[in-house]
């Protein structure tokens, strides 16, 4: 066992007892060539290393961390739930009031049903929506990312767009051959693909605003083609709002589009950055989930305390204060005029883009609104500039099609420290 806080002796022997020394890929750095990130501990927008080393983290946990980390609000809804008891394994009155907030903010989430993670709430969403139609094919979109089940590897973002793997061995071919995949942003090769395949497709999957290869809002339009089409092919259209869901807006993407998807599917914002999903949607969908239905999903650790205690406060935080989603919003608006500037003095290929309170760098010197224009990044290049902006004690995500989480806790000063380290990197590269 490691005694102590040695940096090279806690990867060697992480990396003989973990794949990769590691419990998700992305945390191995292997795309960016550098030594992983050990964590001790993190406050408001910074990370500490296990050398001491303290970060400016702009990854935030990949999105939920809203207030940065370790609000003080949220570590006592923690501890006072601890102290309670951590699971049960029954139901208690906060999961009813969590699910509560949830549907009051989506008016299309009629019922929801809470569960573990992100992964877990798509997976069961494609699941039921099977169920209900009684079809078996599913449509996703290249490069959103909606988990690692079986249905959805298939032309993936986020972590398989790091690894340079389109899909996963280890597939039944069978369930591949049923998910069918079109390009983001292009309704007419949804409206061909929906009839080549009529009355066939259970449900259209997608991310409302993609956030796995990088930040990619959708086209004026879009998002309503997509919507009808659903319609008129008795299609259930299923919107993956684990990075969107209250982190864009209250009421979530479709709050921001006034589009009502059928189903929705949260992650960890609702739980306050703890361990947790949901899905839900329109009643007569939801009510195929078992006991009441015949669709069986099920979980000993879904509706968790402490998740359920977090989420609760942090959603009537955000419910009472809006002023915080326009804190995020011109934080990463700051964020991006700088980095734009420092762009064009320094004539690096590379563009910026945004939505809301979320933020991304592509380097190519084209604009991009789809996978195969994200396909085209330089990631030699963000490689040298990840490496710099860690020098720099600046935390990003080790892939380039992540995107930036600037939380409330960024205040102008952090803001202004990153934007001076950005001009001090690209006068290097």
């Amino acid at each position: 066992m490691c005694k102590n806080n040695n940096k090279e002796e806690i990867l060697a022997l992480s990396r003989k007892i973990m794949p990769g020394g590691v419990n998700s890929p992305v945390r191995a750095f292997q795309s960016v060539e550098v030594a992983p990130v050990i964590v001790e501990s993190a406050h408001g927008p910074y990370i500490k290393d296990i050398t001491g080393k303290e970060y400016i983290d702009y990854v935030c946990s990949y999105g939920p961390l809203i207030f940065g980390h370790a609000p003080q609000f949220l570590i006592e809804e923690i501890q006072a739930a601890a102290e309670s008891g951590t699971t049960y394994g029954f139901t208690t009155p906060h999961e009813v009031e969590l699910a509560e907030l949830v549907i009051e903010s989506y008016p299309s989430c009629e019922m929801i049903r809470m569960v573990n993670s992100g992964t877990e709430a798509t997976m069961s969403a494609i699941r039921v929506a099977r169920g209900y139609t009684g079809r078996n094919k599913i449509l996703k979109f290249e490069g959103c990312y909606h988990g690692h089940s079986d249905s959805l590897l298939v032309k993936s973002g986020s972590g398989l767009l790091t690894q340079g793997v389109p899909t996963s061995p280890g597939l039944v071919p069978a369930l591949v051959e049923q998910t069918l995949v079109c390009p983001y942003n292009d309704e007419e090769a949804l409206a061909e693909m929906i009839r080549a395949n009529q009355d066939e497709i259970a449900c259209v999957i997608l991310e409302p605003i993609a956030g796995n290869m990088g930040v990619l809002a959708p086209h004026e339009g879009y998002l309503e083609a997509v919507r009808k089409l659903c319609t008129e092919n008795g299609i259930v259209l299923i919107f993956d709002e684990v990075i969107t869901g209250f982190r864009v807006d209250y009421h979530s993407a479709a709050g921001v589009f006034n589009i009502d998807p059928d189903m929705v599917c949260f992650g960890k914002i609702i739980g306050g950055g703890l361990p947790v999903g949901a899905y839900g949607g329109k009643l007569e969908i939801m009510k195929m989930v078992s006991p009441v239905g015949p669709v069986y999903q099920g979980g000993t650790l879904s509706g968790n305390p402490l998740a359920m205690r977090a989420g609760i406060a942090t959603l009537k935080r955000l419910k009472s204060n809006p002023v915080i989603y326009k804190t995020l919003e011109e934080n990463a608006t700051y964020l991006n005029r700088g980095i734009t500037e420092a762009i064009q003095k320094y004539h690096i290929p590379a563009v910026t883009s945004q939505f809301k309170g979320m933020f991304c760098l592509f380097f190519t010197d084209r604009p991009v609104s789809s996978y195969d224009d994200v396909m085209k990044c330089d990631t030699e290049l963000y490689k040298k500039f990840f490496e710099g902006m860690m020098n720099e004690g600046i935390l990003l995500a080790p892939s380039q099609f992540e995107a930036w989480f600037p939380s409330t806790a960024h205040t102008k000063e952090v803001l202004d420290q990153t934007i001076a380290a950005v001009n001090q990197v690209f006068a290097k590269l």
